[in-house]
């Protein structure tokens, strides 16, 4: 019998028929960049999305945090293996337990697919059913109706405006708009998720 795995302190690999999520490594510097293509998801400045010439130090800063237990990375591929993004369990705390899911950036191509879903769909389950957590949250700007609008999508719960909270990339102070999934909403958020995804398979639906 193997030692038992550290949820807290191993990146999983998550695989399903539209995605798979793996361990972010400095390898994947060459697929982020093409993935970022001309870099207009990082000229829009309420986003942290790195410019293509900043994935190396992109992917660097995710790893150190790794190593210093406040995240966990992952490479986003498609169903062809490819390269289209990355995101990340982070502020762990397995004292509640309690992670956040954010750094996320994904290639326009695959925004607002099945793809998506199922990337939320296979975090948040391991989050819940495989890391034992009680809540998960997301955190975006104020200014990000995107994001704010797809985290409401998912299920999650607006829990209130953090005001002058954080910095966006280009040095502006950030109001910082905090959603969750408790646990006992979980069964619910991933009926939804589920459907949503089936509506995709299905073609009746951009899930």
């Amino acid at each position: 019998m193997g030692a038992q795995v550290d949820h807290w302190n191993t990146v999983p690999n998550l695989r399903g028929q539209h995605v798979a999520l793996e361990p972010l490594r400095a390898q994947h510097a060459t697929g982020l960049r093409d993935a970022l293509g001309d870099g207009e998801l990082s000229r829009l400045w309420y986003t942290n999305v790195p410019a293509p010439q900043d994935v190396e130090a992109y992917i660097a800063s995710a790893l150190q945090m790794q190593s210093q237990g406040r995240a966990l990375a992952f490479a986003v591929h498609d169903a062809h293996g490819e390269v289209v993004g990355c995101t990340r369990f982070y502020d762990l705390d397995p004292a509640v337990p309690r992670v956040q899911i954010g750094y996320t950036f994904y290639a326009p191509r695959v925004q607002r697919t099945g793809l998506n879903t199922q990337a939320k769909l296979l975090l948040l389950t391991h989050a819940f059913e495989t890391m034992g957590c009680v809540c998960v949250g997301f955190e975006t700007s104020w200014f990000n109706h995107a994001s704010r609008a797809a985290i409401a999508r998912l299920g999650a719960k607006q829990d209130g405006v953090l005001r002058s909270h954080r910095r966006h990339a280009d040095g502006s102070v950030r109001d910082t708009v905090a959603f969750s999934i408790i646990e006992s909403e979980w069964p619910a958020v991933k009926r939804n998720l589920q459907h949503r995804l089936q509506q995709h398979e299905q073609g009746s639906d951009h899930a």
